[in-house]
């Protein structure tokens, strides 16, 4: 136990699982002489993640405790009942951590604040897990950008930090063996997906693998399945495993090839943390409420549709071998995720909400803001400014992106026999040719036509 003299100060660690460029260290240890550090299981956060998301934080978790010499204190329950115990144990005077701006971990952290200022306790917020904090990013009257481009430029003004120059040697670090606490377990995870190599470390050695051997064609390649001209980073940019200002730190020269390209995406995904900000309620409804005149597929049909694509069964390849990925490693690129999600809503005429509720269930990478945000981006409710006749042609879509149709081959086993472009309009050959391989179950050109009649009701609920 702390001596009374002696002050002692908590990181909370949640979506910054790392121990470089990790601005609370610093502010924990400007506050005290020992540092405990701490993560909170929260059954809210747990219950939905998934198998895959659960197993991949886990690993992380575990990583971090490695890099803190087995100092890591994992407990379980809900953060404003379990910190309050934890910091009493401790003696501790303040509790640091990065600012949380979800719906969710924005309530959750008013509702700690509260419990810990009743027993003395300040909750310290240095720092988020985006380069530049949601709510910062304003146009010239002040007010937020309501579309992506603008903002990405008022984003490249506004600037960001260096990276934080700490290690696990920036504070002194409590043993939390001598507390009074009861550490929880970290269970075995059963996950059949193949998930990235979990931590802190991985996450570097991806990154600079990216920039060494990728980047400079990430332009002209991040569309491609196969091989993934992504960057594929998006799972430790989830659990802060990296923070994006250290990403952005080896982005510095623009004239790099691939360094605009890549930048952009990290501002995607910092434009959709802004936007979920400003309107949490997007999270689960049409940015666009015009939208909510559009009419949706209902009944068991629709049921048996949603089924067919969950399970990689449609009958367009591209389509299938998407899904079938995404069961398989947890993950997509970008490029098919938007294939998929606008066969769900514009060719199937389900709810973009059935597929976004799809994709958090099983993706290791799922982030609220970036997962729902894109599709509503695709389903066209989103922040574009005219996307209602956005409706990607599967069969193009393979033909461009999987031109020699290797993707579609790798994940689709029952077309693998089928040489070059044919593989996707297997519906072209003689059905003996492919008949474990299930007939398309819409007409694309036909869907097209009714999606586009549809939206002409949004346009008319827009007066």
């Amino acid at each position: 136990m702390p001596t009374p003299d002696h002050r002692t100060a908590i990181v909370w660690f949640r979506r910054d699982l790392r121990l470089a460029d990790q601005p609370t260290l610093i502010a924990a240890g400007e506050s005290a002489e020992t540092v405990l550090a701490v993560f909170v299981l929260d059954p809210a956060l747990l219950r939905p993640s998934g198998e895959a998301r659960t197993a991949f934080l886990f690993g992380c978790l575990r990583e971090l405790d490695r890099s803190l010499g087995g100092r890591l204190l994992i407990v379980q329950g809900d953060p404003a009942k379990v910190l309050p115990r934890v910091a009493s144990a401790a003696d501790a005077s303040t509790v640091h951590i990065a600012a949380d701006y979800g719906p969710y971990g924005g309530q959750r952290d008013v509702r700690v604040r509260e419990t810990l200022d009743a027993q003395g306790v300040d909750l310290v917020a240095t720092g988020s897990p985006y380069a530049v904090a949601p709510g910062r990013v304003r146009n010239g009257s002040g007010e937020r950008f309501k579309v992506f481009t603008p903002f990405r430029r008022a984003w490249l003004d506004h600037g960001w930090p260096a990276p934080a120059q700490t290690s696990a040697h920036t504070v002194e670090w409590m043993d939390p063996g001598d507390l009074d606490v009861r550490p929880a377990e970290l269970p075995d995870v059963d996950s059949s997906a193949n998930l990235p190599e979990p931590g802190e470390r991985a996450a570097l050695a991806a990154w600079h693998d990216f920039v060494s051997d990728q980047l400079e064609h990430y332009g002209s390649e991040r569309n491609r399945p196969q091989p993934p001209g992504s960057s594929r980073m998006s799972p430790y940019l989830k659990l802060g495993c990296v923070h994006p200002r250290t990403m952005l730190a080896d982005l510095a020269d623009g004239r790099r090839a691939g360094v605009a390209a890549c930048r952009s995406e990290l501002a995607w995904r910092e434009f959709y943390a802004d936007v979920l900000f400003h309107r949490p309620e997007t999270a689960r409804e049409n940015y666009d409420k015009a939208f909510d005149a559009l009419p949706r597929a209902t009944g068991k049909d629709a049921d048996r549709a949603f089924q067919a694509w969950c399970d990689g069964r449609t009958g367009f390849p591209i389509v299938d071998a998407g899904m079938r990925q995404l069961k398989a490693d947890a993950w997509l690129p970008n490029r098919i995720r938007m294939i998929v999600a606008s066969f769900l809503v514009k060719d199937l005429h389900l709810p973009w909400q059935w597929g976004a509720r799809h994709f958090m269930r099983l993706l290791v990478d799922g982030d609220l803001a970036s997962n729902q945000h894109n599709w509503q981006w695709v389903a066209g409710c989103g922040t574009d400014a005219a996307p209602y006749f956005r409706i990607f042609n599967p069969t193009t879509q393979a033909e461009r992106f999987d031109p020699d149709g290797t993707y579609v081959r790798t994940w689709v086993p029952e077309l693998a026999h089928v040489q070059g472009k044919q593989v996707h309009q297997p519906w072209r050959l003689p059905r003996d040719e492919v008949a474990d391989y299930p007939e398309p179950i819409v007409d694309h050109a036909e869907e097209r036509h009714e999606a586009l009649a549809g939206y002409e009701l949004v346009k008319a609920a827009r007066g």
